[in-house]
């Protein structure tokens, strides 16, 4: 059991640490029971008292009760509310405040429970879901049948929690939420910024570097929303947070709110535009280095790679072929991991080589086949449920594949030292692993050399500019969304003359040899890059 004597005195993060002592990863990461390090808490719990008259607070997502404790330290008459629907930390919590009468706990849904009410005071780190990890669509009714907005179907549980919150501020009241950044910057955040930009209560969001985890365990950046319900403001400060030394900066702005400096991080709050990553208003975009930009999908059409459902049961190795009797012709050459593909060329002999490595290199294509080894595999697939999963099911007949031709280009999905773009030479397809590229051929773009973008693509320049549309994660992890890539901008290069467009074509000819023959020379792409910068910067 956890003590505590004096909940005054409980000004660290020991019972968090006693409690994942006793209880499971398993079981924390079940409830999303990620804690806020104290430091993080006693600072929000600032911004909560910038309201002079609070006496009621709410904690919807309680956990260990680290947003009380640091309330109570400062001020020990608060009446504070807390909901949690983990009945085993609900009972260290008990205990942890047993002594404390002001403080009043329940074991129910936040989400459900609670509407009627209004606080002076929110107070929040809420639990991080993948949105097909809980009851999605009836949280989502619930909310958009209270608050009368519509939702992306996609939106995070954690978002959710903070529109609620936002509905049950009182007039006056202040609130702090503790979240993970990737709203600002996804797709389903958008409907989420234009519900706060409405609102008019945002005030500060304070981001932190992605190289930094707030979280010990949880991969993922987060950032601080502080709001308030006042007239005394129309402006967002937004700052970006390196260090925890840092955060001495978001203590001067809350303790001089509202009397804060104008500065190039503060925007009206009509100013900040929900269809936009707003990235834009706390990182430096490299976009704005380079004149005479096009959005990527007037050159290029970006879509994510095969989905199977089942990748196990679908994909085929040359001895799983022999091991079932399935014929080549009923076999599609298809990358399956990303680690098979080591280079910017990805050639037939490449694609040899690993058939004859036994990689899995094969999807099952079976469609209108008699033939009675495949028949035989098929009834092996329904006796297993690979028909019944959640992509197969939709399907019709269920073992059929996406239609995805193989693309010229392909690039990854996730990244920690920038994107990766791969010539499919061997003209083979791909799952999910990597995302397709189809040059499109328009008016503007009838012309282009498919090696003069692929050429582009390999330079830094190109890679600096796609990283204003990046998504962010933690240990340096950054992901792109194929509208990510779709909808970010390229330099123009139908301005380039044709003797230039032909020295870049040499260039990168001369490349390619060197890569392909296992010692890849930069300083051809590094001269690729310095043309393009002479003509754009």
């Amino acid at each position: 059991m956890i003590e505590i004597k004096d909940i005054s005195l409980a000004t660290n993060n020991q019972v968090e640490k006693s409690y994942s002592k006793l209880n499971s990863l398993e079981h924390r990461k079940r409830f999303a029971q990620f804690f806020t390090p104290f430091q993080l808490a006693s600072l929000m719990a600032d911004w909560l008292f910038g309201n002079q008259t609070i006496q009621t607070v709410l904690e919807p997502a309680f956990g260990l009760g680290v947003f009380s404790r640091a309330l109570l330290n400062k001020k020990s008459d608060l009446s504070i509310k807390g909901f949690d629907i983990d009945e085993k930390i609900f009972a260290v919590a008990k205990e942890i405040f047993n002594d404390t009468p002001n403080v009043d706990l329940h074991l129910k849904d936040y989400m459900f429970n609670d509407w009627d009410n209004k606080y002076d005071g929110i107070i929040c780190n809420p639990p991080y879901f993948k949105f097909h990890d809980y009851d999605n669509k009836t949280i989502l009714n619930e909310i958009e049948n209270r608050l009368k907005i519509k939702l992306n179907g996609f939106t995070n549980l954690y978002t959710l929690f903070l529109l609620k919150s936002i509905y049950q501020l009182k007039p006056n009241g202040r609130l702090a939420y503790i979240i993970p950044s990737e709203f600002l910057n996804s797709d389903y955040g958008k409907l989420v910024k234009s519900a706060l930009k409405q609102n008019k209560v945002l005030r500060h969001i304070v981001v932190f570097d992605f190289e930094e985890n707030v979280f010990d365990d949880a991969l993922t950046t987060a950032c601080i929303l502080l709001c308030s319900n006042d007239k005394h403001s129309q402006k967002v400060k937004f700052s970006t947070i390196k260090k925890i030394d840092d955060l001495e900066l978001i203590k001067s702005y809350i303790s001089n709110y509202p009397l804060n400096n104008i500065d190039d991080s503060t925007f009206d709050i009509n100013e900040l535009q929900p269809e936009v990553k707003w990235r834009k208003y706390y990182q430096e975009q490299n976009g704005i280095r380079y004149k005479n930009l096009i959005p990527f999908s007037s050159v290029a059409k970006v879509v994510r790679g095969i989905a199977t459902g089942a990748n196990e049961y679908f994909t085929f190795s040359k001895s799983k072929a022999k091991q079932y009797g399935i014929d080549e012709k009923y076999l599609l050459p298809c990358i399956c991991k990303a680690v098979d593909v080591k280079d910017n060329f990805f050639t037939t002999d490449n694609f040899h080589s690993l058939v004859n490595s036994d990689r899995q290199t094969f999807l099952l294509n079976a469609i209108g086949s008699k033939d009675e080894n495949v028949l035989r595999y098929l009834e092996l697939g329904e006796k297993s449920g690979i028909d019944k999963k959640y992509l197969t099911a939709c399907r019709t007949p269920w073992y059929s594949l996406e239609n995805r031709p193989p693309s010229p280009i392909w690039v990854s999905v996730f990244n920690r030292s920038g994107l990766k773009f791969i010539r499919n030479e061997a003209n083979i397809s791909n799952l999910t692993t990597f995302h397709c590229v189809y040059p499109v051929q328009n008016s503007l773009f009838d012309n282009l050399n498919v090696d003069v973008l692929f050429a582009y693509l390999l330079t830094d320049v190109a890679r600096e500019i796609f990283e204003d549309n990046r998504r962010e994660y933690g240990n340096g992890l950054q992901k792109f969304e194929p509208n990510d890539l779709n909808k970010a901008m390229m330099l123009d290069l139908t301005l380039l003359s044709k003797k230039t467009e032909n020295k870049i074509i040499e260039l990168y000819k001369k490349y390619r040899d060197t890569a392909l023959n296992k010692s890849p020379d930069d300083s051809f792409l590094t001269e690729i890059n310095n043309i393009l910068k002479n003509k754009y910067c």
